[in-house]
């Protein structure tokens, strides 16, 4: 009787350990809370970046293909101006293709460089998005050039104060800039860095932009 009791004792003593271990882990166990991501996309059909251009236009599909399909996706095509092309989900590849194919064709002679004006819009659709439950983010794909209009090219000396004013209402904004030269890349890693941090800015060149995708989803919160 009393080895029935001891083992009953000890089995009741163990079933309390395990309780007690599982309430302590699944307090310690935090849960990511999923965010629908806006994901603005900047792409440079000018002349000067139209030999990469086809490589950038498939590293957007890609991008695109492993977001969420309740993410929602827009393409801002830049040239001597900026517009948009294409807004919708990211996982509807026939549109998206559709889209470039037609408004940011590479064998397009275009001259000038509205990257400011592009960047500009892009904001603005975060600013909207944000309003509408989205994470934003903003990928600009290209070489940077300025060309044209100086008035619709990037100011680097204004954009980061202008992004630190928009990180007031999106705090978790992202920014990724690919297949720019490494000059023009750490221009935007010198400028945007002490404003966007290590984990919210992301540049990559042509020779490393594969490894790019996998920090732009952390950056995003995935």
């Amino acid at each position: 009787m009393n080895k029935q009791l001891i083992a009953i004792g000890i089995f009741i003593l163990g079933i309390s350990i395990f309780a007690k271990l599982m309430f302590v882990l699944s307090k310690n166990i935090q849960v990511d809370e999923f965010h629908k991501a806006a994901v603005i996309f900047v792409l440079d059909a000018t002349a000067s970046n139209k030999n990469t251009l086809p490589q950038q236009i498939q590293y957007l599909k890609n991008l695109s293909a492993i977001l969420d399909p309740e993410d929602e996706i827009k393409i801002i095509k830049v040239s001597d101006s900026a517009y948009l092309i294409y807004e919708g989900s990211p996982g509807d590849t026939k549109n998206i293709t559709k889209a470039v194919s037609t408004f940011a064709k590479p064998e397009r002679v275009e001259h000038g460089t509205a990257y400011g004006e592009g960047i500009k819009k892009a904001v603005e659709h975060c600013l909207t998005m944000k309003k509408e439950g989205y994470r934003p983010a903003i990928v600009v794909s290209g070489d940077l050039a300025s060309d044209g209009d100086i008035t619709k090219q990037i100011n680097w000396e204004t954009l980061p104060k202008n992004i630190q004013k928009t990180k007031q209402y999106i705090p978790e904004l992202a920014m990724m800039f690919v297949y720019a030269p490494p000059e023009k890349l750490d221009m935007a890693k010198t400028k945007l860095n002490p404003i966007l941090g290590e984990k919210k800015l992301i540049i990559a060149n042509s020779e490393n932009v594969g490894k790019a995708s996998s920090k732009f989803l952390k950056a995003i919160g995935r």
